[in-house]
């Protein structure tokens, strides 16, 4: 439900962690179904917004398209609106939508999210758009198409001053967007309050004028606001990356966040733009993260005073595919890739179900407003299948029966932005290391190998870190280790599996596959040819029913299922090592080895 927001008299008194502003009652305002032109400005106390010159508080409920099931779609925002909501805040993911450098795609299933916006329209709910073109969001290279790393020097997240290369690509993308977006515009009649420019820029860098050019690229394509900006509380005030004329969204604040920054950036409106109800999982965590989290302090204090927020996320869904990201620890730079659940520990599940915080956050929130939310949807049906119906893989095919035509041949070993590849795996072969055996070393793998020696498995290597007792069954080791390879051998094959880019931080630059020489002794090996596996669903659908060495790791397996129902399930896979999942052809899940974290389901 929209609201207004009505002073009243009692402020507090002033400390490092009070509030100079006072409590506000929250009353009901316009929603976008009313029809017509809504304008959205700012007031002149640092944290009220006006709609249609109402004051108006924003309370949004972030979730993302591309990571949930079209078909839930509708489901999942009336989740929100359930919740309290009245807002939904939208990642737009560059690289999922240019799909091939200047071929975009904004129609086919998750894409569509024009569709997704006129549903949260459908619903009665506002719109936040954060289209990026940087968006973090744990999501493989924080949305940024890999295909820019095809650039030896390239710079990412910088002005036409610095690279003119990123920024021209990025203004092509903008510019694909704003048709699309200019109608959902709420002065256009449509759902859209704010557009975001980039994203926890501050973190990042400080160049304000980076910043000014992708708002000019908006404004040059006729969308002239209303804008945010949305930072770390004292990465803002280290790097004042925030633009006159925009609202300031703040990541993880409290309200006494807000009340500070709206002191120390007078003339802007200020609100929490990333408010966590929980965090999201590297693969080897030993649990499941954001578990003891709980938000309802700061819900409390923005409700009492009527600031405006967003939570991040309150439904996470699932990166499906490649599309999860990737961290580098701060501290040992240490690589850590996400899991593909996002699920975020949010107040609505993976699978869309209401999880306890849900009911928590629903009752403070219903206890400011004037008028009762929405009953709360009922969970998608779920089945368990078990018995006759338990899913027995089959041995269909081998990938070694299943190499396409070799894209490259080079001296040393290139990552595959470099041939145009956007994902999955990469198979470096040498057609003849001479018999030579010994330690074998390969420059910055990227991120994890598979070494064979004359089909034989010799070992791999491992830029995450993996358990002690699977790396060594496995003879596995850190990628800035050797494996050593027997003697007597011919044709080495190296397959690299890409684990997610890095999405955060100053490490964006992660290319896949091998970044250097391979080695064997001190022995530089020249000659190889490349071949690409992306796992895409053109070779997946390709792929022949052949294995002529079953005992060769590089397997695929196939199951049926008949069902005699509709509703959700789960794959179980504690049993295995590490793999892939496809269901009716699209890649579902990944799994890097078992006993790793895994959902609350």
């Amino acid at each position: 439900m929209a609201a207004a927001l009505v002073p009243l008299l009692g402020a507090c008194s002033r400390d490092k962690t009070s509030v100079t502003f006072e409590p506000r009652k929250i009353l009901a305002g316009p929603t976008p179904k009313n029809g017509g032109s809504h304008i959205l400005t700012f007031g002149d106390d640092g944290i009220t917004f006006l709609l249609d010159g109402a004051p108006f508080q924003i309370r949004s409920g972030e979730m993302h398209p591309a990571r949930i099931p079209r078909e839930y779609w509708r489901h999942r925002i009336q989740m929100a609106k359930a919740m309290g909501m009245n807002t939904i805040a939208v990642y737009v993911m560059w690289n999922f939508h240019e799909t091939a450098a200047g071929k975009f795609d904004f129609e086919s299933d998750e894409r569509d999210v024009e569709t997704f916006m006129q549903l949260c329209q459908d619903e009665g709910m506002w719109v936040l758009l954060r289209p990026g073109p940087y968006i973090c969001g744990e999501w493989d290279l924080g949305g940024i198409p890999s295909r820019l790393l095809a650039h030896d020097d390239i710079q990412l997240r910088v002005g036409s001053h610095r690279d003119p290369r990123f920024m021209e690509a990025a203004r092509q993308y903008i510019a694909e967007l704003v048709p699309r977006v200019r109608p959902l515009m709420s002065a256009n009649g449509g759902p859209i309050l704010l557009i975001q420019i980039e994203n926890e820029y501050a973190t990042y860098g400080d160049d304000v004028a980076y910043l000014e050019e992708i708002r000019r690229a908006w404004v040059d394509g006729g969308i002239t606001g209303p804008f945010f900006t949305d930072d770390g509380v004292k990465q803002l005030r280290e790097n004042r990356t925030a633009l006159d004329g925009c609202a300031i969204g703040l990541s993880g604040p409290k309200a006494h966040d807000i009340d500070l920054i709206r002191e120390e950036f007078p003339g802007s409106t200020v609100m929490g733009g990333e408010v966590y109800p929980g965090f999201f999982t590297h693969w080897g965590d030993r649990k499941f993260q954001g578990d003891d989290s709980d938000i309802s302090r700061e819900l409390s204090d923005f409700m009492r005073y009527g600031l405006s927020f967003s939570i991040y996320v309150i439904h996470g869904g699932t990166s499906f595919g490649f599309t999860a990201g990737a961290n580098r620890d701060h501290k040992t730079g240490d690589y850590q890739p996400d899991i593909t659940s996002y699920d975020y520990f949010a107040p609505i599940d993976e699978q869309g179900r209401a999880a306890a915080s849900f009911t928590r956050y629903r009752d403070l929130i219903q206890a400011h407003l004037s008028e009762p939310l929405p009953p709360v949807p009922a969970a998608p049906p779920t089945i368990e299948l078990a018995g006759d119906h338990s899913l027995r893989p089959f041995l269909f095919a081998s990938l070694w029966d299943n190499l396409p035509a070799p894209i490259a041949t080079s001296d040393a070993p290139r990552p595959m932005e470099m041939h145009g590849q956007q994902a999955g795996f990469v198979l470096y072969r040498h057609a003849d290391i001479g018999g030579a055996g010994g330690p074998l070393s390969a420059g910055d793998v990227h991120d994890y190998a598979t070494v064979f020696v004359d089909t034989e498995y010799a070992g791999g290597m491992t830029r995450a870190k993996m358990p002690r007792y699977l790396a060594e069954g496995l003879r596995v080791v850190s990628s800035t280790e050797h494996v050593t390879l027997p003697t007597g051998g011919k044709v080495l094959d190296v397959l690299v599996e890409g684990m997610g880019r890095v999405n955060y931080g100053d490490d964006l630059i992660d290319r896949k596959g091998i970044n250097g020489d391979v080695t064997v002794g001190a022995k530089p090996l020249r000659e190889w040819t490349t071949y690409a596996l992306p796992m895409d669903a053109e070779y997946i659908t390709s792929l022949r029913q052949v294995c002529t060495n079953p005992a060769r790791p590089g397997l695929f397996f196939k199951a049926a299922l008949m069902l005699d129902q509709v509703g959700d399930t789960f794959l179980d896979m504690r049993g295995w090592i590490k793999g892939i999942v496809w269901v009716n052809g699209r890649n579902r899940c990944g799994w890097p080895y078992r006993h790793s974290a895994s959902t609350r389901h």
